[in-house]
């Protein structure tokens, strides 16, 4: 165990980066943050309780800032701030504010003119992308997509055409609904990289064809378990024109549906982007006409 140093902290907000599963990625920085500061503002003060118990932290005061009171208690921790006090923020997993509770905290904190001192660590998101293989040098990260299947597509639609790795997180209970929606818009043919659990005891990421995903997720129970970060392939680099087969494709879709449809078909059988075919559509039924 890590005797964690009681040191003198600076007058600021410290967001205090914990680790995603495995305890032992905790940064001996954090630690000794948690340590000194004077008051620890966490999401969940019992999760936080066992994390401090777990590292010999003698437990300092405790403030709950979650989603549903972020922007009143940001209050109390600009007043304490005043006051001259320390406070480190955490959350249950990972770095606060990202995809987390405390992004409203920190601009409340630093609209006050007051210091904001990042400690960081363990994120989903980075551990994916350093495993998952994806060799794109650009990333997008999204975070959470929406809870309704409707609004996901739009979102993802308008995400179709970037050429950089796209990152999601996903919960266990939407798993399934979130693959069947990201085939739909995206196609077969891009690469998804599903790695749930990191850092846990379970931890699986698995590399396959969008168009696998499903049956991997359905080949084993345990597969749609745990917490997901979702890696998909951007976006193939656009040139002169489709490729011949494409064209083809769509060519074929537009001579026996509406425009809208076949290029909704032409994006889930080819994978292009959803703009690039709209846009070849129009120019085939301009000539026709």
């Amino acid at each position: 165990m890590h005797n964690a140093q009681k040191i003198k902290l600076d007058v600021a907000l410290y967001v205090v980066a914990t680790p995603i599963g495995n305890l032992r990625d905790i940064t001996l920085r954090a630690l000794d943050v948690l340590t000194s500061a004077d008051v620890v503002a966490a999401e969940d003060t019992r999760n936080t309780t066992h994390l401090l118990t777990h590292f010999g932290i003698s437990a300092q005061r405790l403030l709950a800032i979650h989603q549903h009171n972020e922007r009143g208690a940001a209050e109390k921790v600009i007043a304490l701030l005043s006051e001259g006090k320390s406070l480190a923020l955490v959350t249950d997993a990972g770095t606060p504010a990202v995809s987390d509770p405390g992004a409203i905290l920190v601009e409340e904190v630093l609209r006050a003119g007051l210091r904001v001192i990042p400690i960081p660590g363990s994120s989903a998101a980075i551990a994916a992308l350093s495993a998952g293989g994806l060799s794109s040098p650009h990333f997008l990260f999204y975070g959470f997509l929406p809870n309704k299947s409707a609004a996901r597509r739009s979102v993802l639609q308008d995400l179709a055409d970037h050429p950089y790795t796209l990152v999601f997180y996903e919960a266990p209970h939407r798993i399934l609904e979130s693959v069947e929606d990201l085939l739909t818009v995206f196609g077969a043919e891009r690469e998804i990289v599903l790695a749930r659990e990191i850092t846990k005891l379970f931890e699986n990421i698995h590399r396959c064809k969008l168009g696998d995903a499903m049956t991997w997720l359905h080949s084993d129970v345990n597969n749609q378990r745990g917490e997901f970060v979702l890696l998909l392939s951007g976006a193939p680099e656009k040139s002169d024109g489709l490729d011949s087969e494409v064209e083809r494709t769509l060519q074929t879709l537009l001579a026996e549906l509406p425009l809208k449809q076949a290029v909704k078909l032409a994006v889930q059988i080819t994978g292009n982007g959803k703009n690039e075919l709209y846009q070849r559509a129009l120019e085939l039924k301009s000539v026709d006409d």
